[in-house]
């Protein structure tokens, strides 16, 4: 029987997890988080007031069970026809602060919120020892790991030998990003993706008017959500799960009702789809098709893509396919050698700052968290296959080197992609937290599940 849980991290689904065991009647929790202001996570804590979430405010509710929960909150604070925003991440941040500190108000001694760094986590008879970095530990029955995504790992070559912290920037939410920076400088952007729109957003809004480069392999962008469309008659049944055959239909779909709604109407079956799929399989999706599915599943709000529209057509931003060379330093910035996708020559740069905006990673072996690495190290969790993340099975239990599950141990959110795939939105993720507290509280031998 578990009577306390651990919480490690108390972003979106770290602070969820909290709140459906309380919502549940389950067990007491202590919610750890090392930043100052629990709640908010990379997702929310990082974002400019300029970014916007890339979902209707429709299907951001926090709560599965109150699917407007949300859009009541918005309009409980004046925002005129909430269903359709895409509202600034900001708000989105402070209501999740407010509805943790509803539960925390209300939960009396079942809620702790600490603010700690869990340096590792042990077990002995039973019970589980999280150890802090200032000497302090805490017991608990079991642990819940809520991390979040892991910062991008450097892409091959970077950072280069001398390049200095001002000149390549590893952390695309490092509030630096446009210091020192004229009109006459050029920055380029690895990727360009939602990480890579963020980025140039942000140095447009702390007036950066020189020359951004986002350069990808594929120079792919995201779509931009469109207007809702006409009703059309959705996939009855599960498509087949090998990629190649996926790939065939989807684009056949997309022809009849549109590539946004070809890739919409995968959405019930995604996670079984990736459940059921081989991992040479998941392997060959993730090598070739990976980038289309991002662009088309993970859109851009109207207004930013306006936004990024009005940055390409009046040449301070530019996006290319291609890869990097080589770079080298040179006074005033670097020298970067690339070659654009489909050709042979080599074209060179003249920049004065690379930001690595390559997105969210997850693979164990690179990581620089120091907990993860300890855990990895001893063979307590081990990564996925595809190494996009946590090793869990379906429970979210998580799986050691010698591949038995964990019944102390689970993981939520992006770093159990590798298991479903699809799990790094609110949609996905309030599910994952919502299930998980059902079963810590045995609420779903109460709704019958288990009967």
């Amino acid at each position: 029987m578990i009577h306390d849980i651990a919480i490690v991290g108390a972003g979106f689904s770290g602070s969820l997890q909290a709140i459906n065991l309380l919502r549940h009647g389950g067990p007491r929790a202590t919610l750890i988080e090392r930043a100052v202001k629990p709640g908010l996570g990379l997702a929310y804590g990082a974002a400019h007031a300029s970014h916007l979430l890339n979902v209707r405010a429709s299907n951001m509710s926090a709560l599965p069970d109150e699917p407007d929960h949300f859009v009541r909150w918005l309009e409980g604070r004046g925002v005129a026809n909430a269903s359709a925003a895409f509202v600034p991440r900001l708000t989105y941040g402070e209501y999740l602060c407010e509805l943790l500190e509803e539960a925390r108000q209300t939960a009396g001694d079942r809620l702790r919120i600490i603010q700690r760094d869990v340096a590792d986590i042990l077990r002995h008879d039973r019970r589980v020892t999280l150890s802090f970095t200032n000497g302090e530990t805490l017991e608990a029955d079991a642990a819940v790991l809520a991390i979040g995504n892991l910062p991008p790992h450097d892409p091959p070559g970077y950072p280069a030998e001398g390049l200095s912290m001002d000149v390549y920037k590893g952390d695309p939410w490092d509030p630096s990003l446009a210091d020192g920076l004229d009109a006459n400088d050029t920055v380029v952007l690895i990727g360009t993706g939602l990480t890579m729109v963020d980025v140039a957003l942000q140095l447009e809004a702390r007036g950066f008017t020189g020359r951004i480069i986002a350069l990808s392999r594929r120079g792919l962008l995201p779509r931009r959500h469109e207007a809702p469309s006409p009703a059309w008659t959705r996939l009855a049944q599960r498509p087949d799960t090998a990629a190649s055959p996926l790939l065939h239909a989807t684009r056949d779909r997309a022809e009849t009702i549109g590539w946004r709604n070809a890739v919409d109407e995968l959405r019930p079956f995604t996670q079984a789809l990736w459940a059921n799929a081989s991992e040479p399989e998941r392997g060959r999706f993730l090598r070739h098709l990976r980038p289309w599915w991002d662009v088309h599943r993970h859109r851009l709000a109207p207004s930013v893509a306006d936004r990024v529209d009005a940055m390409k057509a009046r040449g301070q931003l530019r996006v290319v396919a291609g890869r990097t060379i080589a770079l080298s330093k040179v006074e005033g910035g670097i020298r970067l050698d690339w070659r654009p996708r489909g050709a042979d020559m080599v074209q060179t740069l003249a920049v004065r700052r690379i930001v690595n905006c390559t997105g969210p990673q997850g693979d164990l072996l690179r990581s620089t968290e120091p907990l993860l690495a300890r855990l990895t190290e001893r063979g307590v969790i081990r990564p996925d296959e595809a190494r996009l993340g946590i090793d869990v099975d379906q429970g979210a239990h998580t799986v050691s080197a010698d591949g038995k599950a964990n019944d102390w141990l689970y993981a939520l959110g992006p770093m159990t992609r590798g298991a479903f795939w699809e799990i790094v939105a609110v949609p996905d993720i309030r599910v994952q937290t919502w299930n998980l507290a059902r079963r810590l509280s045995n609420a779903h031998w109460v709704e019958g599940e288990g009967l």
